[in-house]
């Protein structure tokens, strides 16, 4: 049986899976002239920007294993705050690159980067520390995750820029959900006394279906399982809340006060 926890490493070949198949849609997709400066559901960002974005994000994560393997010290964490404005200049820059080279290298970075997770023993999966650029050090198991939110989400991006119909790969929603709720947690803005509130997320299908309860204070973002019907509810499919809180929709059900959940939803940055 498949198991649809990537943080644990029973989850380990069923996301290594996942990845590898959104991967090979992603270099379909995108690996033909007629698409390469098509635009895409990433704010400006060409098809070919979203290339360059894997390459520069694949190649960094190279970085951050070397250093977590081989004990090297790191500058500190860049922090996410400024996250959307880097990523944007690292991928613009390699707009003089030919399609053919970019796809090449990104190929290849992808197989450098599988070879690697393959190679993760149960202990690394949760154990290894690996200081990533933006958010500092984190277990090993979300480097998969992050690779899966690249070319699944941005494969999304990419179907979005040509007006047709479309939705999120199931698989790749189901797996990404836990991690949404960590997103959340690392892209809230300070939260003021007037921003404060409790709300239910509930997830209606999917392996992950059920309630959490989520509070903003003034000390941050904390999230829970459980029962919330003394609260405002959003409820979600997988794919749904995958892209709100990717902030690349406007997705969900409120269940309850809208001042509550608009509150919620719009304390967050982008990245």
């Amino acid at each position: 049986m498949e198991t649809w926890n990537a943080m644990t490493p029973d989850g380990k070949d069923t996301v290594l899976r996942v990845v590898r198949q959104e991967a090979e849609q992603f270099f379909d997709l995108v690996d033909r002239d007629e698409a390469w400066e098509a635009p895409t559901g990433a704010g400006h960002w060409q098809v070919r920007d979203v290339v360059g974005h894997l390459v520069d994000t694949t190649e960094a994560y190279f970085v951050s294993f070397d250093a977590a393997r081989n004990h090297r010290e790191v500058e500190p964490a860049y922090g996410l705050p400024g996250m959307a404005a880097r990523c944007d200049d690292m991928a613009l820059a390699f707009r003089s690159v030919t399609r053919s080279e970019l796809v090449e290298r990104a190929r290849a970075d992808f197989d450098t980067m599988m070879t690697t997770f393959e190679a993760l023993t149960d202990a690394d999966w949760t154990d290894l520390l690996v200081p990533h650029f933006y958010m500092g050090p984190l277990p090993a198991f979300f480097y998969p995750a992050f690779q899966l939110m690249d070319y699944g989400v941005h494969s999304w991006d990419v179907r979005q820029g040509t007006g047709r119909a479309h939705g999120l790969s199931g698989e790749a929603a189901d797996l990404l959900v836990p991690f949404m709720y960590v997103l959340w947690q690392y892209t809230t803005n300070p939260v003021g006394p007037d921003d404060a509130c409790e709300i239910g997320v509930r997830l209606t299908s999917g392996p992950h279906e059920g309630t959490t309860r989520v509070s903003l204070t003034e000390e941050g973002f904390s999230y829970a399982a459980g029962e919330a019907d003394d609260l405002t509810v959003l409820e979600f499919d997988p794919g749904s809340f995958v892209l709100t809180a990717f902030g690349r929709s406007n997705a969900g059900t409120i269940r309850g006060d809208r001042a509550v959940a608009d509150r919620f939803l719009n304390i967050f940055f982008r990245i």
